[in-house]
């Protein structure tokens, strides 16, 4: 990063928890989870407990040519959409003041909507008239023209949110779309930072989204044994704590509006957070198999803390990315004892997933937002379910309820299969 500050002026948020970001922020303080109870035809119980957004209210002003492409996009990228529009909307900016080869665009999609065939489940139940060992070909093409939707390939693609927030706002600058799930919304981040560092863009839009709870990816998670056995239903979700066995999933979206601060302050703008540091990088485990490394975000703290220039001591707390599954917190807390240690500081530890459920790459983004407002709000937020955490890290401070800071800076984590992490410092004004 250059000495060019970059600041926040614009957040959105769609998640499980609030329609936008004021009310996922008012239902944190409040305790409440998004995740709820969805009975369903699955005999296993953790399939029916995910954080689902029940009603989605879509921006008034979107363009008559542009309505119909609408029905391109995919679950995840409505609502990341929702979210960008949210961020743009707050930060007060007018984009038509900027060329359109200055406005970036930055998306993570981490989304895992129509993986699977389910939209063509209807048309092969008529061509196999129930008995799946043959199939009538020439049915099942009559079939597919009623009953499948002719843009499921368009659905699919992971650019999907890329492309019509690019039409929608004309952003024509530098850009890209990663679909690398966790932590791939904070790389996104990084990226815009460093187009706005290097004055290749006036303005950049992040936007994380994913949607995590349709049937294949909670077969193939479950089988990776990532998720909660949900015993305790939604309370299940329990970051750090000893007795955690996996995350719920979720579904969302979530934006930020990123300007230079010297730009923000010409156009009068309220800067609600400014970029102080950023740090990403790969790890392994010692025969470099594809499993959770035993301090996954170290290095990437270390690089996030040093390009800050802050101390540990000036933190009001750290948010790891906390999916409460045994090993990859267990790796989380050890990253986190070593650095607190050098420092002899005790910074507090907060987990927010279990407010909205695992949404991929949106909750990178997502968690930004909240830490943004909960700093503002002079408030470390409470780790919704944790009662104790493994003797090893019995001298780290968790709070199970919200707890005052004075401090302005606090650190988010997230770290991905395969050994992928990221860190970002961030001060809020």
């Amino acid at each position: 990063m250059s000495e060019m500050k970059i600041v926040i002026t614009g957040m959105g948020l769609t998640t499980p928890l609030g329609k936008d970001a004021r009310e996922n922020w008012r239902n944190l303080v409040e305790m409440k989870t998004g995740i709820g109870y969805y009975p369903d035809d699955s005999s296993l119980k953790n399939f029916q407990y995910v954080g689902k957004i029940k009603n989605v209210e879509l921006p008034e002003s979107i363009p008559q040519k542009l309505l119909s492409q609408m029905r391109f996009l995919n679950r995840g990228s409505l609502l990341g959409f929702v979210s960008a529009h949210e961020a743009v909307s707050r930060s007060g900016i007018n984009i038509q003041d900027i060329l359109p080869g200055r406005r970036g665009l930055y998306t993570a999609s981490g989304d895992l909507t129509n993986v699977g065939y389910h939209f063509l489940f209807p048309a092969t139940q008529e061509a196999t008239e129930g008995r799946w060992q043959e199939i009538d070909f020439e049915k099942l093409n009559r079939a597919a023209l009623d009953k499948v939707n002719p843009f499921f390939l368009l659905e699919s693609i992971s650019n999907n949110l890329f492309s019509f927030l690019s039409a929608f706002f004309d952003l024509k600058g530098p850009n890209t779309s990663l679909a690398s799930f966790s932590p791939s919304g904070m790389h996104a981040l990084e990226l815009a930072c460093r187009s706005l560092s290097q004055a290749k863009a006036d303005m950049a839009l992040v936007v994380g989204c994913g949607n995590w709870i349709t049937e294949i990816p909670l077969y193939e998670m479950d089988g990776l044994g990532m998720l909660s056995r949900c015993e305790y239903g939604a309370q299940s979700f329990r970051p750090f704590d000893r007795r955690r066995d996996g995350f719920i999933p979720g579904e969302g979206g979530a934006a930020v509006l990123l300007e230079t601060v010297d730009a923000a302050k010409a156009r009068g703008a309220d800067i609600l957070a400014t970029i102080k540091g950023l740090g990403n990088s790969i790890d392994f485990s010692p025969d470099h198999r594809m499993i959770v490394p035993s301090k996954v975000a170290e290095r990437s703290i270390r690089l996030a803390m040093d390009d800050s220039g802050c101390n540990v001591k000036d933190l009001a707390f750290i948010n790891p990315h906390g999916s409460a599954t045994q090993k990859g917190d267990r790796s989380e807390l050890s990253s986190l004892m070593d650095i607190l240690d050098i420092h002899k500081a005790q910074v507090p530890i907060c987990g927010m997933k279990p407010y909205t459920g695992h949404m991929g790459a949106a909750s990178d983004i997502a968690e930004i937002i909240l830490g943004i407002l909960a700093v503002k709000h002079h408030m470390v937020p409470a780790t919704p379910n944790f009662t104790k955490t493994e003797k090893g890290f019995s001298d780290l401070y968790i709070p199970s309820g919200h707890s005052d800071c004075e401090n302005e800076h606090f650190l988010t984590i997230s770290y991905g299969l395969g050994g992928g992490s990221s860190a970002v410092l961030i001060k809020a004004q």
